[in-house]
């Protein structure tokens, strides 16, 4: 059997955006809710038009629903990392929040965001763990919280398959999105002796999606590439520019030392202008 990328479009849809069960499994594994906050039931939202940034929409998949307690999630599968992002998310978590509630209801009505974001990139790498919670508390006193929005961000090539006991599921779905792809020939079988896991290998089945499902899902692969073109050159323009900055500032810095040194010498301004290239005020003011 053949298998396509969970972390693709499609196949992401076709798992978490058409299958309650597996999204309220999903979601209950990776957020970090308190067991009497676990959710039992959701209804799906419409997705909103975005915000702009800089890559097109081959990089990010989205899936939003809505409990029965009234908390909203949003879930992205962003393929590739870029500082754009982080504001998005923001935006839309908080455009999630104040749309809760019409011109005449209640603050107190309104119910958590829970922004969980799956990057299959590395955007921390000074930082060793895979796994960021992000909450509005009190700088000096971090057990003072403002609740109503919570991020999550999971560095997807840095999680490492562990056997915690008490978060089986949790590491079970990030091993689905890590380990398989379409080179899978065989799923491990830890993986499928979890139904909700069995389950969602079959919805990324090769012959569960139609031709056009089949190509579109290589033209997203192909604009993800695209965009990782675009990113690199980006980066490297940046730090040839970062480079050639360094490198002038490095030689004026050695033409105000020299100036100084002919200045203590008595040399006279002008002839230390033309020496250096100094400007007379540069000159005058070492």
């Amino acid at each position: 059997m053949r298998y396509l990328d969970p972390k693709a479009d499609w196949p992401f849809i076709e798992t978490f955006g058409k299958h309650p069960d597996l999204t309220i499994c999903f979601l209950n594994a990776l957020l970090p809710l308190a067991e009497n906050e676990y959710i039992t039931e959701i209804e799906y939202l419409p997705v909103h038009l975005m915000p702009q940034t800089p890559l097109r929409d081959y990089s990010i998949v989205d899936v939003r629903c809505r409990d029965e307690r009234g908390r909203i999630f949003i879930v992205e599968m962003q393929m590739l990392w870029s500082p754009a992002f982080m504001h998005r998310v923001l935006f839309n978590a908080s455009k999630a929040y104040v749309r809760q509630l019409g011109s005449n209801e209640k603050y107190e009505l309104l119910q958590p965001v829970y922004s969980l974001n799956l990057v299959n990139d590395v955007f921390m790498p000074d930082v060793e763990g895979y796994y960021h919670d992000y909450r509005i508390v009190h700088i000096e006193h971090s057990d003072k919280i403002i609740e109503g929005l919570r991020f999550i961000f999971v560095e997807l090539p840095k999680f490492k398959p562990q056997t915690f006991s008490e978060k089986k599921m949790h590491v079970l779905w990030l091993r689905y999105l890590t380990e398989i792809n379409e080179k899978t020939r065989v799923i491990p079988p830890e993986l499928m002796e979890s139904p909700e896991i069995r389950k969602a290998v079959e919805q990324i089945e090769e012959p569960a999606f139609s031709d056009a499902q089949l190509e579109g899902y290589d033209k997203f692969w192909d604009g993800v590439r695209v965009e990782k073109t675009l990113i690199s050159d980006a980066l490297k323009k940046g730090h040839a520019e970062g480079r050639a900055e360094g490198r002038a500032e490095g030689e004026r810095l050695k033409q105000r030392e020299i100036a100084r040194n002919l200045k203590a010498l008595g040399l006279d301004v002008a002839s230390i202008c033309q020496v250096t290239g100094l400007t007379p005020e540069e000159t005058e003011n070492l």
